[in-house]
């Protein structure tokens, strides 16, 4: 049976690209979770949640189950992050975004990525209570741990995987309990998501994910990555570039089920285009 799931971030109202994956995972799943991934405190807004339930009841789209929010599971994520911990493998980051810029700047800097100021620090647990810090995924050592992840596609499609393609990605950010990666296969695991339902520009996050599956023991769901809806002329969606939301076209009288109907059909409204990444 696959078990499917769709989680948007309340920090805006959603558009066409959220309906279209919305309805992807509503049809390839026989069961559906809803998320509510509002763990940004300086945008999420409660009636941005309000209108997620809204959009996707105007698309005829329900959900099984009641809505996983992930601002209520702190405890779930210290209990991934402390196995990680335990086993050394991540560590405090004190770098603000500054620094991290001028590091990347310097000569020789990797592009991109973070250069590991803070990677290998002694630990200094009077520094950790005083100063904000977040926790980074020493790639490294996890990689030695549990070795390089592949992962499969919905199509069949096996890909795998080579260290360039890590981070030293923020697992627990200074001001929330967990960030996108811990939180997210935290999560699929906690809702039984057997098929992970997203946008193909997602993929490049597949790998790190894949690799804390496997050192948290968690199952293994495969993955289909579909396109993304643009502009015609190819501009990404984004709310904030204001993208046309689907609140908008209900308030111009469109009915959300034939929408609905069309993208699982692969059309899209004049205007917008698929793109592969």
């Amino acid at each position: 049976m696959n078990i499917t799931r769709f989680a948007p971030s309340p920090t805006g109202r959603l558009h066409l690209g959220h309906a279209y994956s919305a309805v992807i995972g509503r049809d390839r799943g026989e069961q559906f979770r809803l998320r509510i991934e509002d763990l940004d405190p300086t945008r999420s807004r409660p009636e941005f949640v309000e209108g997620i339930y809204e959009d996707l009841r105007w698309l005829g789209l329900d959900w099984d189950g009641e809505p996983l929010i992930q601002s209520e599971r702190g405890a779930e994520y210290e209990i991934a992050l402390d196995h990680l911990r335990r086993r050394g493998l991540v560590y405090p980051c004190f770098c603000t975004r500054a620094d991290i810029a001028a590091a990347l700047e310097a000569p020789h800097a990797p592009a991109a990525h973070y250069p590991g100021t803070c990677r290998d620090l002694p630990d200094d647990p009077a520094r950790r209570d005083t100063a904000p810090h977040s926790w980074r995924l020493n790639t490294a050592k996890a990689i030695r741990a549990a070795g390089l992840p592949s992962w499969t596609e919905d199509d069949g499609r096996t890909f795998t995987t080579k260290a360039s393609d890590f981070d030293d990605v923020i697992l627990a950010r200074k001001d929330a309990p967990a960030a996108y990666h811990l939180a997210c296969v935290v999560d699929d695991a906690a809702s039984s998501v057997t098929l992970v339902v997203r946008a193909v520009d997602l993929r490049s996050s597949t790998p790190v994910q894949r690799l804390l599956q496997q050192l948290l023991g968690l199952p293994e769901p495969r993955y289909l990555h579909h396109p993304i809806v643009t502009h015609a002329d190819g501009r990404r969606l984004a709310k904030r570039d204001l993208a046309p939301t689907l609140a908008a076209m209900r308030e111009a009288d469109l009915d959300g089920r034939p929408l609905a109907a069309d993208l699982l059909a692969g059309k899209l409204p004049l205007g917008f285009a698929f793109a592969d990444a």
